[in-house]
């Protein structure tokens, strides 16, 4: 779980700078917002930063993330993710 705590750590430390919402793992509805996030993560053009990233940042972005979105997928069965469930699941 310790990519996901990372994820929603980082998310809520973005936010935190905003007055933004804090998300939590306890609440479904923010548990699929959080899918959602790692879903647009995952975009070729927001992975790769449209491209300026070395390749092995992108990589290790990339299995982040997905370890991530594994994790999530673990705790809640019924989060939707909608680009890389095969991947996912």
């Amino acid at each position: 779980m310790k990519a996901l705590e990372n994820f929603v750590a980082q998310k809520n430390h973005w936010n935190s700078f905003f007055k933004g919402t804090q998300f939590s793992l306890d609440s479904a509805t923010d548990r699929q917002t959080l899918a959602d996030m790692i879903d647009n993560a995952l975009s070729p053009e927001n992975l790769t930063c449209d491209g300026e990233l070395p390749r092995a940042e992108v990589n290790r972005r990339y299995k982040e993330l997905m370890t991530a979105a594994k994790q999530l997928k673990k705790l809640d069965p019924s989060v939707k993710f909608y680009e890389y469930e095969s991947e996912i699941a």
